[in-house]
């Protein structure tokens, strides 16, 4: 068995003396790991960080083993990523929640492609908050539990769509709400595309986000804690506005 793909990486550790393993998320094989045979040497293991885009060839003897990868640098985000303390956090939260998100080896081609320029916006604080909202709102689009915010979940209302109900992730009215307000989400205009979008709203849309992620996703995939990354990066966030 044997592939080509181009993908970034999400993270590397130690296998044996010489080598490394790696897990990578790629466009077309989706998230995959595999062995590089002097991953720990002078000249591979520069280019095996966090976030690194790398052209990939994949082989195995049969598809089910986790085969070997040969890899050649494409770009670097090193430096983007080391810019600040935002952006480090920020290439660590993608890198974090893809890993605990995704099933190994199934496809997420428009994920993907979000998740790669998304990447490409580290280091420019002042794009990647909102950018990174959104990415969020994709992610838990693609593994099924995307939030419905058109309309009143309650009336059909569309107008004072101001909570999200945490047991649907539809929105709710502050009439719908009535006297189960307090058991609502917070739903900020920004989560709807609407307003200004300052950061101390989208950290607001993130605590929101990140109540899915921890009660929806989370449960589904065996009630796996969630990477420590992401609560790191809404402090960073936090202390930033």
């Amino acid at each position: 068995m044997e592939w080509s793909d181009h993908g970034f990486l999400l993270s590397s550790r130690r296998h044996g003396e010489t080598s490394a393993i790696i897990d990578v998320f790629t466009q077309e094989h989706g998230r995959h790991a595999g062995v590089v045979r002097g991953g720990t040497s002078r000249k591979i293991a520069p280019i095996l960080q966090p976030g690194a885009q790398l052209a990939l060839n994949w082989r195995a003897r049969l598809e089910d083993h986790i085969g070997s990868f040969q890899v050649e640098p494409l770009r670097s985000r090193a430096v983007a990523a080391f810019s600040g303390r935002l952006a480090l956090a920020g290439l660590n939260t993608v890198t974090g929640l893809l890993s605990f998100c995704l099933p190994e080896r199934e496809p997420h081609a428009a994920l993907y492609i979000r998740s790669e320029q998304l990447l490409d916006l580290l280091g420019q604080d002042d794009l990647w908050p909102l950018a990174y909202l959104r990415w969020e709102l994709a992610l838990l689009e693609e593994l099924g539990f995307g939030l419905d915010l058109t309309e009143c979940a309650a009336t059909g209302a569309t107008q004072e769509l101001i909570y999200i109900s945490p047991k649907s992730g539809r929105a709710v009215s502050r009439r719908g709400a009535g006297e189960w307000a307090d058991r609502m989400l917070p739903l900020p205009p920004v989560l709807r595309g609407h307003g200004d979008a300052p950061d101390d709203e989208i950290a607001l849309a993130l605590r929101t986000t990140g109540y899915f992620f921890e009660n929806r996703v989370a449960p589904a995939l065996g009630n796996k804690p969630m990477p420590e990354a992401r609560a790191r990066f809404l402090d960073t966030l936090s202390r930033t506005l």
